[in-house]
């Protein structure tokens, strides 16, 4: 099965054959629900409701030249179902109506009109206290409610991580990588060179690196930045973790405070973003991860919709050393 929006009918017969659409139940418009990074998505729409179905290949949808493992797709699959245990944590996120491990697709509850919070990024957009307290409470609630003392193996997740390794600690760290920075900021090659070449900064992010590698104690969501974050009717929900796995917990804290940083929020937000999440086991270990989500953001490949001058990026890559240096 080939997810594609132009054939519907192949769709349906797909869905009603695994019993996810009733039988007198039809699509009347297949619709792409937004521009996803990693996998193919598309809204089902039937007379009386509607679903979310998407599909993981061999690579990243967004980046076809980039391989990624397609059994993505089973352990997200296997996040939701695990949730369902917690209410409290399933209340944030769309329940999971199947799964097709063999064909790597997910379908899922649409959450209806919803747009996700990279809006952020732009000029004078501000994250709600209120959203920043429910968004800290998720992250909280999960590393909590899910910490075993050894680590659950459904989720180690060691493709997806290796992935995300090569472009948080190894890719944007390469004097050579084959990206020129100045297309997306001029003059940026130049000021990422400092950094390229810091044989200090480098050994520090390759030990990072270690630590985020190895297994930890609680599941983590793995991608918790503002386009895995929805602002819907019924307030905020979490999506896409496919990078989840039992880890560090202050890995998800560090990696939402890079995004709040780089989309220039106030301190006040980022502190009760910090209140709301509770006791931080290791605050120095959030700090690197802060740090290095921040530095492959700005001289990485998976770059943002950031409205920042060349002279913010340097501020912010200083900031980011002082984290990861201290």
């Amino acid at each position: 099965m080939h997810l594609d929006i132009a054939q519907p009918q192949v769709l349906e017969t797909y869905l009603h054959a695994n019993q996810w659409l009733a039988n007198d139940e039809h699509i009347v418009k297949l619709e792409k629900p937004g521009e996803g990074n990693m996998n193919y998505t598309l809204r089902v729409v039937t007379p009386t409701r509607s679903l979310i179905v998407k599909q993981a290949r061999p690579y990243v949808e967004k980046y076809p030249q980039i391989p990624a493992p397609a059994e993505r797709a089973v352990v997200e699959g296997q996040f939701y179902q695990k949730i369902q245990q917690f209410p409290e944590l399933s209340a944030w996120m769309p329940t999971l109506v199947g799964m097709d491990t063999t064909h790597k697709i997910l379908v899922m509850e649409d959450l209806g009109a919803a747009s996700d919070y990279t809006a952020l990024y732009e000029p004078q957009h501000t994250l709600a206290l209120a959203d920043a307290r429910a968004l800290a409470a998720y992250i909280a609630q999960l590393h909590r409610q899910t910490y075993q003392d050894t680590p659950d193996a459904a989720f180690a997740n060691r493709e997806m991580r290796a992935l995300n390794h090569e472009h948080i600690f190894n890719y944007p760290f390469l004097e050579n990588n084959g990206f020129d920075l100045d297309t997306i900021t001029p003059d940026l090659q130049m000021v990422s060179m400092a950094y390229k070449v810091d044989t200090k900064l480098k050994q520090t992010v390759s030990e990072l690196g270690q630590v985020y590698l190895a297994d930890g104690h609680c599941l983590l969501h793995g991608d918790y930045y503002p386009g895995s974050w929805l602002r819907t009717s019924a307030g905020v929900k979490i999506i896409d973790p496919e990078f989840c796995f039992y880890g560090p917990a202050e890995f998800d804290l560090g990696v939402m405070t890079a995004h709040l940083m780089m989309a220039q929020q106030s301190e006040d937000t980022i502190k009760t973003v910090y209140e709301a999440y509770g006791r931080v086991q290791n605050p120095e270990l959030v700090d690197r991860f802060t740090g290095v989500e921040i530095m492959r953001r700005l001289i990485g490949l998976a770059q943002l919709p950031l409205s920042l001058s060349l002279l913010d990026k340097e501020e912010l890559l200083e900031q980011a050393y002082e984290l990861l240096m201290r």
